[in-house]
């Protein structure tokens, strides 16, 4: 299932300065100072607009990043949404028959994969390490079931999250995508900002 990590925010107070721009002309450095009361209350606004109008625009200017531990099934659902940009990830392709000698092993997978499931797997993988075949390997790849888990990095910001808890909030995948959520709610003020819960 799910699981989310090492969550980093940045960019907060500067994003607030940035969503002001519009209303503002000439060098930045010269833009009056506002006080961090005026300019979280002008975020609060714009970042609670409607998906979409393009006056939530300066969300994407506050970056999150985290690990996650997903399983199989999940990435699909993940990676169509454009700014969720995997920085990098555990490989299949490099470490699955290595992985598969692991005493760990059957730990690698989420608890709604049968045992017998796994263990056809693991034999693939005995047999491969034994002696090696494309053939074996294909096997090994190709059996692994969707609730395999493997860890991933991954950069994203406030306006994509927005679309995606507001997307994700009720799916029926309520214990990936809901770790995903509980992930957003306690990022600083991003209920605050998007006003997505309710």
């Amino acid at each position: 299932m799910v699981e989310i990590k090492n969550v980093q925010v940045y960019g907060l107070e500067k994003s607030f300065k940035v969503s002001g721009y519009p209303m503002s002309i000439g060098d930045p450095d010269d833009i009056p100072e506002q006080s961090m009361e005026d300019m979280l209350k002008r975020a609060k606004t714009l970042g609670s607009a409607i998906s979409g109008s393009g006056h939530d625009n300066f969300l994407k200017g506050i970056i999150v990043q985290f690990d996650i531990k997903y399983p199989q099934y999940w990435t699909p659902e993940a990676q169509r949404y454009h700014w969720f940009e995997i920085v990098s990830s555990q490989s299949k392709m490099h470490r699955l028959m290595k992985v598969g000698t692991r005493d760990d092993f059957f730990n690698m997978f989420n608890k709604y994969v049968d045992t017998s499931v796994i263990e056809n797997v693991k034999t693939y993988i005995d047999m491969y390490n034994k002696e090696p075949s494309y053939f074996l390997f294909m096997k090994a790849l190709s059996n692994l079931p969707m609730g395999y888990e493997l860890w991933e990095g991954i950069t994203t910001n406030y306006l994509q999250l927005k679309t995606m808890y507001l997307q994700r909030k009720n799916h029926k995948l309520k214990e990936d995508w809901g770790a995903f959520i509980k992930m957003c709610e306690e990022l600083p003020m991003f209920l605050e900002l998007t006003n997505v819960k309710g």
